[in-house]
């Protein structure tokens, strides 16, 4: 097996274990040594690819973010490119523990740096140009204020992944999700439009806009 190669499943193989103890524990609970033992590496294999358990743990923040990615592959993102975004989120939440273990470093951050709006920024900048477009192709009504409206979707999303966790361990996180959509979408698109958006996902389907 190539050098780079054997470096690479090293890495994972960190990746992997501290996100099951993030997730887990949160980010003061876990110990590097418990990481280690779980990852099956040396001290010295895992300092040569992250400087501290902050630097992993920033490392893990990022692994959110792997859930846009199809975004590139959509010629005219739009809003329901945004339900399904949201959609791709709660199923990732429940079946990726690298993603549960990003959300909740990120609600923590605050407990091991200096708390950091980077990852919402992120987010909300994401819907927002999405939502954008929509605006454009007259998907919303007029009096909807597109970055609002990020922002919005943004905060109750997390609110509602979070009292999810605590009351169903997420079980139901789908099907909360598609009630967020519902309610959002009769209050911001044009009933005459109102047909053609699917609060419950196009289920890996190309979003259609």
């Amino acid at each position: 097996m190539a050098r780079q190669e054997r470096a690479e499943q090293t890495r994972n193989a960190i990746l992997e274990a501290a996100a099951s103890r993030f997730d887990a524990v949160g980010f003061l609970g876990a110990s590097l040594s418990d990481i280690l033992t779980e990852a099956g590496v040396t001290k010295g294999a895992l300092y040569f690819h992250f400087k501290s358990k902050e630097d992993l743990a920033d490392a893990l923040i990022d692994e959110q973010f792997t859930v846009s990615d199809p975004l590139e592959q959509i010629e005219n993102p739009g809003l329901q490119t945004v339900i399904d975004l949201t959609q791709g989120m709660a199923a990732s939440l429940q079946s990726d523990v690298r993603v549960r273990a990003s959300i909740r470093l990120v609600i923590e951050q605050g407990s091991f740096i200096a708390p950091a709006a980077n990852a919402y920024k992120r987010w909300i900048d994401t819907i927002h140009g999405c939502l954008l477009a929509a605006k454009a192709a007259g998907d919303l009504r007029k009096e909807t204020n597109p970055h609002d409206l990020a922002q919005f979707v943004q905060a109750s999303f997390t609110g509602i992944q979070l009292s999810s966790q605590v009351l169903t361990g997420r079980t139901d996180l789908l099907e909360r999700i598609t009630f967020m959509w519902n309610m959002i979408l009769v209050s911001v698109v044009p009933p005459r439009r109102l047909h053609r958006f699917l609060p419950q996902g196009t289920l890996g389907e190309p979003a259609s806009v």
